[in-house]
């Protein structure tokens, strides 16, 4: 089996892992809903930290930046079940249910759902057909199971009928707080342009304002610099956080930077 597994294409993945594992982007494009079968999932973003185990429900808000841990506990290896709430399914749902749409929602990005009866009822019937693949889910099963979640998560928290039909475009941020509390993911800068609520055009025409040069020299330049501090003030080994910084390899990394700084990162490490 694959890891993450579709269970339905695009909508509904199955993870398993034996080991823990580190997923340093994701891009959270829709609304998402996280059953944690086992083990502990560990959401980190610029602005807040969440966990969750086994029985837990967590609603993930769309277009953010994140890490995600996946952690396997002792006696208990790491199962996940991932919804992809996607817009026009949501927007199916608030058709057919008469749902108000279009107001702002400002509330928190990410939200722990409390268990309930009915949704506990809900998260074990979708456990057997993800350990049971060959079973295979229709999609029209599939997309049923989806509204039902929907309906559930409405049942049990009414207010977050703003959160999950709010349709509205990512508004105009502050660019250079987002950028300096984001630089370190790997993401195009197409994608920083949409989180910002900006064109490129626009984006690159701000960035320019702002940072005084383009988006991608001061990306390498702001992860460089990071990189100098850990190395000289914390002693870490570019092995350990290359990733983190968002660069792709050890050896572009390491290439970088001593183009940038005339020294390879080895020669500042205290012995």
């Amino acid at each position: 089996m694959t890891n993450p597994a579709e269970i339905l294409p695009g909508v509904i993945f199955y993870s398993y892992l034996s080991t823990k594992r580190k997923d340093k982007v994701a891009f959270m494009k829709h609304n998402t809903l996280v059953l944690q079968v086992a083990g502990q999932f560990t959401l980190e973003t610029a602005t807040e930290k969440v966990s969750m185990r086994r029985g837990e429900m967590l609603l993930v808000g769309k277009n953010q930046l994140g890490q995600i841990t996946k952690t396997p506990l002792p006696d208990e290896d790491y199962e996940t079940i991932v919804i992809s709430l996607q817009e026009d399914l949501l927007r199916q749902i608030a058709l057919e249910e008469s749902i108000p749409v279009g107001q702002k929602y400002v509330g928190p990005p990410n939200i722990l759902i409390p268990a309930n009866d009915f949704l506990e009822g809900y998260f074990k019937s979708i456990v057997p057909y993800v350990r049971n693949p060959q079973a295979q889910l229709t999609s029209t099963m599939g997309l049923l199971k989806v509204k039902e979640g929907v309906q559930l998560l409405l049942h049990a928290m009414p207010g977050l009928s703003r959160f999950l039909f709010d349709f509205s475009e990512p508004h105009k941020i502050d660019l250079e707080r987002f950028m300096l509390h984001n630089f370190h993911f790997n993401v195009p800068v197409e994608k920083f342009a949409q989180l910002t609520g900006r064109s490129l055009a626009a984006f690159k025409r701000d960035f320019q304002k702002t940072f005084g040069m383009p988006p991608r020299h001061w990306l390498l330049e702001r992860r460089l610099l990071e990189a100098r501090h850990l190395i000289e003030k914390r002693n870490r080994k570019p092995s350990a956080f290359y990733l983190d910084l968002g660069f792709e390899s050890l050896s572009h990394f390491s290439h970088a930077f001593k183009k940038k700084f005339g020294k390879a990162p080895s020669d500042l490490l205290n012995d």
